[in-house]
């Protein structure tokens, strides 16, 4: 018996019987034509094995799990309507597809699921012909789904296949989502958007709009007497047409007034809800009808993010969003930052507490950036702006420019969403505004569109722009102390998800200088951030082949400190490493400036360590480093290369 059948024994799961033996009937889906012939009772049936299936799953590998269990029954509709790869499937954000994939032949691969090799957690092009669009990045969607509409107008297969965009989960508090929603309103392209509305992102969704849109998810009542109403008056002879079509129109002017302006009709946007996304009959029913519908037209469908899992239908906080590896039967810890996240979450409530003018912003991730803590101390300085990088910068600027100290804490791989603003919102007024960019460099699991690599190079773009890269717990939080001092212009503290190290007083360094970890003389090596641990682990192994090391924990990225510098210009050869970009990156800022230091630019040669221009897929970040040499090991291999190929007799001289 396989382990899902295990976990649907302990939770008292229906099986259906098959022969001498019990069959679960997820074990007889293999694709999405094998859903059509399943009656009312064996699809609540399957409803309830998937979501056992998901918990098993997500609980052997970590993974999101509230959204997923939300979306069951919405996408069992879906696949029934629709015929994928025929009609193409999108899905925003991405982590709501697990039960797309599960539909579409890649269950037996959840054992892989976020696995070196396996199944991504989003869906993924490569892995299967239902798959469009990666899209981990939220608000996108419904642009694609404008692009690929209007392919197929011009190639004439509108008439033959649907485009169908699935956005919820709080994307549309992006505003992409709403540039999409108007082009399509004005092209009059034929999309089908179905906008899963659970009320959250990671935490509960912000947004005026979002609330105007479910405030009559309050009033069931009203749904079904409307219904009643209107049905009743058709049946009236001779007039109950006209009655109802009056009725219609009376409906129709107050949702005017509920919905202001009428939003989304108001854009050229049909709009039809709100509808049970956990009733299969009623979502098939409402989606046969509009799926012929000439333009674009929205379906509004409300759900339960953790919907049928007790431990993730009580957890206010998240609805378990995101799950690490944990038992099924007792449900994930609480969840509580640690590691950098924890040290940045301790830090900014220090500062907040020494100066009133510090404020927090975040785009719709306050758990994942430490923010809990300071929302629940100062929440009227806590500002959650939904999933709207972009206007989380701008904001700041102004804040900024009205006095006040704002920390903008995001993700790194994000915080790309908005380099513009920070260039010239910010960077261009020079305003002291603090980025704080948690999951910095190699971050695993969640694959390429996740790895926080680009920061670096694209921050050092920025005139101004102080970059701190704390290489402990403790430097951490004396850098936002000294981001916090500075008034010229904007800083950033950029480290990595996961355990932090905590080092003695006098490894703690302070200002904008750089700390000499250890003196040698055949090598200096420049480790940045969370690589000085690599650096100083493969100094040990250069000792060991007679390899003396120089080892610098740069500390601040830029401005660069100018002792470390001439002291690596000393060494006969220079490594730089870092978990970011190697092109254009803090090792290319270094070897620039050793390079500076001589009119002639005449210089000790610099080995760049750093990511490759590609993208990275998933695996533990530990395996993802050593892969790409910026390990203990790989960083001492270099060195001797690279010191070998300057010896041999055949290098230039």
């Amino acid at each position: 018996m396989s382990r899902a059948l295990n976990l649907s024994v302990r939770v008292g799961l229906p099986f259906r019987k098959r022969g001498d033996a019990d069959e679960m009937l997820l074990e007889t889906i293999h694709r999405p034509a094998d859903l059509r012939g399943l009656d009312h009772d064996e699809l609540s049936t399957l409803a309830t094995e998937i979501r056992s299936f998901i918990v098993q799953a997500t609980s052997v590998t970590g993974g999101h799990l509230g959204s997923n269990l939300g979306v069951v029954e919405l996408t069992l509709a879906l696949h029934r309507v629709f015929d994928s790869p025929r009609d193409i499937l999108l899905w925003d954000t991405g982590h709501q597809a697990y039960v797309h994939k599960i539909l579409t032949g890649r269950r037996d691969r959840f054992d892989t699921l976020r696995q070196a090799g396996g199944l991504s957690g989003y869906p993924s092009r490569e892995e299967s012909e239902h798959d469009w669009v990666e899209n981990s990045h939220a608000s996108t969607i419904l642009s694609y789904a404008h692009g690929v509409a209007t392919a197929l107008h011009l190639s004439g297969a509108e008439a033959e296949r649907r485009v169908v965009a699935v956005i919820g989960d709080g994307s549309m508090t992006g505003g992409m989502a709403y540039e999409g929603i108007n082009n399509l309103g004005h092209s009059g392209r034929r999309v089908v958007i179905v906008l899963n509305d659970n009320g959250r992102s990671y935490a509960p969704t912000i947004s005026r709009l979002s609330h105007g849109l479910t405030n009559l998810r309050l009033k069931p009542s009203y749904v079904r007497n409307r219904d009643r109403i209107e049905h009743v008056l058709g049946e009236v002879p001779v007039i109950g047409e006209h009655l109802q079509l009056g009725v219609q129109g009376l409906r129709a002017a107050f949702r005017e007034f509920l919905e202001p302006q009428n939003f989304f009709e108001a854009l050229g946007v049909r709009y039809v809800g709100p509808v049970d996304g956990h009733d299969v009959d009623e979502m098939e029913h409402v989606l046969r009808s509009v799926k012929d519908h000439n333009g674009p037209i929205i379906v509004h469908v409300i759900t339960q993010k953790g919907k049928g899992y007790a431990f993730a239908e009580d957890d206010e906080d998240k609805c378990l969003h995101d799950a690490p590896i944990f038992d099924p039967v007792t449900g994930p810890p609480p969840w509580a930052p640690t590691g950098y996240t924890e040290a940045f979450s301790e830090a900014i409530i220090a500062a907040a507490e020494r100066d009133k003018r510090v404020v927090a912003i975040t785009a719709a991730m306050p758990s994942p950036t430490g923010l809990i803590p300071f929302q629940a101390r100062f929440p009227d300085r806590f500002f959650d702006v939904g999933i709207a990088e972009q206007h989380a910068v701008t904001a700041a600027a102004g804040m900024a420019m009205g006095g006040l100290r704002p920390v903008v804490a995001i993700y790194s791989t994000f915080l790309t969403r908005a380099f513009d603003q920070a260039n010239l919102d910010v960077g261009l007024h020079h305003q002291p505004v603090v980025f704080c960019l948690d999951r910095a460099g190699i971050t695993g699991d969640n694959g390429p569109s996740h790895h926080g690599v680009l920061d670096m190079a694209l921050l050092l773009r920025v005139p101004g722009m102080t970059i701190f890269a704390p290489s402990s717990a403790q430097e951490l939080q004396v850098m936002l102390g000294e981001a916090l001092a500075i008034t010229s212009g904007p800083s950033a503290i950029r480290f990595p998800n996961g355990a932090a190290r905590r080092v003695p007083l006098e490894q703690v360094g302070s200002g904008l200088t750089a700390r000499r970890v250890r003196q040698g003389d055949d090598v200096c090596i420049l480790a940045v951030g969370k690589l000085l641990e690599a650096a100083e682990d493969a100094a040990l192994l250069l000792d060991e082949q007679g390899v003396s090391a120089t080892v610098w924990d740069v500390r601040v990225v830029k401005p660069l400190d100018p002792d470390m510098i001439c002291d690596a210009a000393r060494h006969p050869l220079v490594v730089t490493a870092e978990d970011g970009v190697r092109d254009g990156g803090a090792g290319a800022a270094m070897a620039d400036a050793i390079a500076d230091l001589d009119e002639s630019r005449q210089s000790p040669p610099v080995l760049v360590l750093g990511t490759p221009d590609r993208y990275i897929p998933q695996a533990k970040p530990a395996q993802i480093l050593a892969e790409l040499g910026l390990d203990g090991a790989g960083i001492a291999a270099s060195v001797i290369k690279t010191l070998h190929a300057a010896h041999s007799p055949l290098s230039p001289r």
